[in-house]
């Protein structure tokens, strides 16, 4: 088992205390073992960044790192490729990093808001999501080709059923 640091804006939990009356940081321990998982990394110590920003901050960050004019629901900025993430999977012990530290998620409220409404989910849901999504971008995870699209979503899937906010099919 991976043991879990997790730098969690308060904003974002407070956020879903207020909105949810509900605690959310087992759920993400849980996304990240199960992505970690996964990718078979066990036995480290990880590190991750949840923070939360406006509509407003969200569209400069997403235009000055990924050229794209625009606000969006999550970014995340990995540290490591996911060539680097698969190699550490096959790490023996005495080869492992002290500490793991897979990168920063950035999560816009304000379009999570607009999200859970257009799409009827709710807010925990939106929340759920958008840091599984992020998480699996940390891991190497893309959705700009169809097959890796097709198995990040997959994974996403699992997480969200695992942690009970999974889509409910009609």
């Amino acid at each position: 088992m991976n043991k879990v640091n997790i730098d969690l804006d308060e904003n974002l939990v407070n956020y879903i205390k207020e909105k949810c009356n509900k605690d959310i940081t087992s759920d993400i321990e849980i996304i990240i073992q199960t992505a970690l998982s996964k990718k078979k990394i066990e036995n480290q110590n990880v590190s991750i960044s949840i923070s939360a920003v406006d509509k407003e901050k969200i569209h400069e960050i997403n235009k000055e790192y990924r050229n794209v004019d625009r606000p969006t629901d999550v970014l995340s900025f990995p540290i490591f490729s996911r060539e680097e993430i698969d190699l550490f999977s096959s790490l023996d012990d005495s080869k492992k990093v002290k500490e793991l530290e897979l990168g920063d998620i950035i999560i816009c409220i304000d379009v999570l808001e607009e999200h859970a409404k257009e799409y009827e989910t709710g807010i925990l849901r939106e929340m759920l999501y958008m840091i599984t999504h992020g998480v699996c971008h940390l891991l190497g995870y893309d959705h700009e080709v169809d097959e890796e699209k097709r198995e990040m979503r997959a994974i996403e899937e699992k997480i969200l059923n695992k942690i009970g906010v999974g889509r409910i099919d009609e």
